[in-house]
């Protein structure tokens, strides 16, 4: 390959990513063992923040929409443990 060897121009493909929280309401107080399962579900694809309410009724989750649907959210929840109210039926 001739020619001169040096920066050029660069470009980079941004993946477009939709934040959305959803809160979902506890069916009961949480025990120990969830708190551990909360953290966990962080660790799931397209899921970026999971913390409880100010009132420890709830959880509120971000994700990203582009990866997961809302129906998939409530599914990872249940999946790891955490005791909240359902919207969907399964």
């Amino acid at each position: 390959m001739s020619g001169p060897v040096g920066p050029g121009p660069r470009c980079c493909i941004k993946e477009l990513m939709t934040k959305i929280q959803l809160e979902y309401p506890l069916v009961r107080p949480l025990a120990e063992a969830d708190t551990q399962a909360i953290a966990n579900v962080h660790s799931y694809y397209g899921i970026m923040h999971v913390k409880l309410g100010p009132r420890l009724d709830q959880v509120k989750v971000e994700y990203d929409a582009s990866r997961l649907s809302e129906k998939d959210v409530e599914d990872v929840l249940v999946r790891f443990l955490i005791p909240i109210r359902r919207r969907f039926t399964v």
